[in-house]
């Protein structure tokens, strides 16, 4: 249950103000489909997520308990810090509108989670929790949690939302999310 409830929690923070919520929000503007805007928005994540919690779950083999225990705390304090950083969007990735609600936002999420802040928690909690599952399942549910109301108030524009005292709030709980994980063994 820790995985599970750990899992969402630090993605459905790290998603707040990310490049991918600023896609879902530029997806619902443009199609009408919000159906078929979350379950691409639910499919990519979980190929994603599942790529890498597998990719931290078998990494974490080479390192000991306490190196990964540090590195965990170390990989909290770099997010806090890349929260801070405000994503733009890439004006090449408009291409796939074409294709429909369902395939753009599948193929442009699971592009844009590469390398993502997301995408590296996810790693780094499947290397600090054994069961995957719960990994791939809290870290989709995280990504939906930040998504889907975006998704839903589409026509919402993001000038109106906060995204500075956001980002710095998600640095904030990042930051103490570091430090009892440094504090909690």
């Amino acid at each position: 249950m820790d995985a599970l409830l750990t899992s969402t929690f630090a993605v459905a923070i790290a998603e707040i103000g990310d490049k991918t919520q600023l896609l879902a929000l530029l997806l619902a503007a443009r199609f009408r489909n919000k159906t078929a805007i979350i379950a691409g928005i639910l499919f990519a994540t979980i190929l994603n997520h599942a790529a890498a919690a597998s990719l931290g779950h078998w990494a974490m083999g080479f390192i000991s308990e306490q190196m990964a225990h540090y590195l965990l705390a170390a990989s909290f304090f770099a997010i806090a810090l890349w929260v801070l950083v405000p994503d733009k969007m890439d004006d090449e990735q408009t291409g796939f509108y074409r294709y429909g609600a369902f395939i753009a936002t599948f193929v442009l999420f699971f592009l844009a989670e590469m390398g993502d802040k997301t995408q590296v928690a996810t790693v780094v909690l499947a290397g600090r929790f054994d069961d995957l599952a719960m990994v791939i399942l809290g870290t989709t549910i995280g990504m939906l949690l930040a998504n889907v109301p975006v998704v839903m108030m589409g026509d919402y524009s993001a000038e109106k939302l906060p995204l500075t005292l956001i980002r710095r709030t998600c640095a904030i709980l990042f930051t103490l999310i570091g430090i009892v994980t440094l504090l909690w063994r």
